[in-house]
């Protein structure tokens, strides 16, 4: 396994952990792009939620989506999972339309909501049994799996509690459990950050790098520009559900005029896109005045 530089990682069952759960995708792939959108948008009565967009995500990339909130992230993940049927256009998953071929789609992703719906009553280790049944997971990999899943993200201790008891970290790592008992090529993640301690952000970014380098392809939404800037191969700003700026965080720095590497030059670049250092500045000598 492939540690990204500037993560450690103290333990060695999570290193062998995260071993065991990934495995090499990219011959998986029958075309070249893992995610395609075709021109895809969204619209709610008389309000774009997304504008036509069109974008290719390749495998092995980390790619980040970053925006104010309200900008239409979380909208585009939702028709990329076929949660929402878009308005126009279409997204292709390893070559299958999630709306016309939404099974064999289906089978090649893995989607982890900012809040996950799990079942309560079940307990953790209930909760991943589950999830390999509905994927159709054999007995046999199901053992290999759902330990290697639980020690990667440290959820072995509670694996025999009741999911109504774990805290909003807790559950989102079990989300990302579920979304991974299959070992998808593709993985949706939106805001996977909020509700982590330091230590179990630290082990995420390790595995969803991991997985990168085996071929999976991971596309994340995040309010944290920390997250993108550090981890992502690729980052696209929306704003007013649009794609106003893609590409390597040094390509925004450079297209925003600043200085690649900068402390704050990926705010700054964001904030410069999307016009919002003069508003909020603005907003708040108002607020300040009044």
């Amino acid at each position: 396994m492939v540690i990204p530089r500037g993560y450690n990682v103290a333990s060695t069952d999570v290193r062998n952990s995260v071993g065991v759960i990934i495995g090499t995708v990219a011959a998986d792939l029958p075309v070249p792009d893992a995610v395609v959108f075709e021109g895809i948008g969204k619209t709610f009565e008389d309000r774009v939620a997304v504008g036509q967009l069109d974008m290719s995500i390749r495998p092995g990339e980390l790619f980040g989506l970053i925006g104010p909130n309200g900008a239409g992230k979380t909208t585009t993940i939702k028709m990329a999972v076929g949660l929402l049927r878009p308005s126009v256009g279409r997204v292709l998953i390893c070559g299958y339309d999630i709306q016309r071929d939404g099974t064999e789609a289906r089978r090649r992703l893995g989607y982890v909501p900012d809040s996950a719906p799990l079942y309560d009553k079940l307990t953790g280790l209930e909760m991943l049994e589950l999830a390999a049944d509905l994927h159709g997971i054999s007995k046999e990999r199901r053992r290999r799996r759902i330990p290697a899943l639980l020690a990667a993200l440290a959820l072995e201790p509670s694996a025999s509690q009741l999911v109504q008891s774990y805290s909003r970290g807790m559950r989102q790592k079990l989300a990302l459990c579920a979304a991974l008992i299959h070992d998808p090529p593709v993985l949706f993640l939106d805001e996977p950050t909020v509700g982590l301690d330091p230590q179990s952000a630290r082990q995420l970014k390790v595995m969803l790098r991991s997985l990168c380098e085996t071929g999976h392809t991971v596309f994340l939404s995040t309010h944290a520009l920390e997250i993108a800037s550090a981890l992502c191969d690729r980052v696209g700003i929306f704003n007013e559900g649009r794609l106003v700026a893609i590409g390597t965080v040094p390509e925004l720095e450079r297209g925003a005029g600043l200085g690649t590497g900068a402390t704050g030059a990926l705010e700054s670049a964001f904030l410069k896109v999307t016009g919002g250092q003069d508003q909020e500045t603005s907003g708040l000598i108002s607020a300040l005045s009044a």
